[in-house]
């Protein structure tokens, strides 16, 4: 299988508490994984470390055939990464916006051109290319935020709850976006708390507390549980690790 993101006992920590606990998971190529957990289960730490912008505790990994510990800036050049927030500048047009990064990521005059035309139209954003980046809803930015991520032809694209406070249609359609994306070989990796996208990547994971608490493709799952659906898999495995803790915090 060939991989593009593969982490053994990935650990970090900060002081005395540990936001990642020997976190061990496997993203195969071309794929789209979905990384589940509630705020503050260390979802966003481990995608700091996946894009070379924090330095593990412990542990080993690879993005890309990367090193996580030592080849960060080799990590930064072919990835794209969205956030949650909308990071990009405001008081730029659509086409301003997309003009900065190209500049960023230091792409030629013709392939600017035509990769600024191939993500206009790929998003949906002919017509808008004048309009004020500010004066975008919510499902606009946040396509226009992937958009300027996917200027460079990244191997990999890594998206922090990139629907977030979105409305359904512009849910459905960004989704429609990350399934196409796939289908041209571009690795996704994202973190999400809606269960019917979830439900529509190939591989899952669940972490909590920073411990990844089960892995496999939606069905899987599913089945392994024994659940009707996403949602109580993950209801049952927070259940299950609460419990665990609670009965080791007794015990010491």
């Amino acid at each position: 299988m060939n991989v593009a993101i593969e982490c053994q006992q990935l650990t970090k920590r900060f002081g005395e508490r540990t936001a990642v606990n020997q976190l061990t998971l496997t993203v195969p190529k071309g794929s789209i994984y979905g990384f589940l957990g509630p705020n503050g289960s260390g979802k966003s730490t481990t995608i700091r470390m996946l894009c070379g912008l924090m330095t593990p505790t412990t542990g080993s990994g690879t993005v890309l055939g990367y090193d996580v510990m030592t080849q960060s800036e080799e990590i930064k050049q072919r990835i794209g990464y969205m956030s949650q927030k909308f990071s990009l500048y405001e008081d730029l047009t659509v086409e301003e916006n997309l003009d900065f990064y190209a500049g960023v990521y230091q792409l030629g005059a013709a392939e600017r051109k035509q990769r600024k035309a191939e993500l206009i139209e790929m998003a949906g954003l002919t017509g808008r290319e004048k309009q004020l980046a500010g004066s975008l809803s919510g499902g606009w930015k946040q396509r226009l935020a992937l958009s300027c991520a996917l200027l460079h032809k990244p191997e990999l694209l890594i998206l922090d709850e990139p629907t977030a406070g979105v409305d359904p249609v512009s849910r459905r359609i960004f989704w429609d976006v990350i399934h196409e994306l796939a289908k041209q070989g571009i690795t996704v990796l994202v973190t999400t708390h809606y269960m019917d996208e979830a439900q529509t990547c190939d591989w899952i994971g669940f972490i909590f507390f920073g411990n990844l608490l089960a892995e496999g493709t939606p069905g899987e799952l599913i089945e392994r549980m024994e659940a009707n659906n996403l949602e109580d898999v993950f209801i049952e495995l927070v259940r299950r690790e609460e419990a665990r803790q609670a009965a080791e915090g007794g015990a010491r």
